[in-house]
């Protein structure tokens, strides 16, 4: 089974306000706002950590949630993020945007 590696991009900028966070591409102005356990995906969206780990430790762990529907759920919302630019996906380690 491969991996997937994700990343923040560097054309975004994200800002925590009141308990959520809000992103936005720079390029484009499309702006998400992310629940709790988006957030979560997406601080630990460090290039390095594979997304299925990524699910276990910090979705998982946090959340009461299944895991084969929080990985789904992951891998949904990481391909949308990815299709504006706002998350990088790879299938092998991605340096530090």
């Amino acid at each position: 089974m491969s991996e997937t590696y994700i990343a923040r991009s560097s054309a975004i900028a994200a800002r925590m306000l009141a308990g959520e966070m809000m992103v936005m591409n720079s390029a484009d102005s499309t702006f998400f706002t992310l629940n709790e356990v988006a957030t979560a995906i997406w601080q630990a969206a460090d290039g390095h950590t594979p997304l299925r780990e990524i699910v276990r430790s910090h979705v998982c762990e946090q959340f009461e949630v299944d895991p084969e529907q929080a990985q789904t759920d992951a891998e949904q919302f990481v391909a949308e993020l990815s299709t504006h630019g706002i998350l990088l996906v790879a299938d092998h380690p991605l340096e530090a945007p």
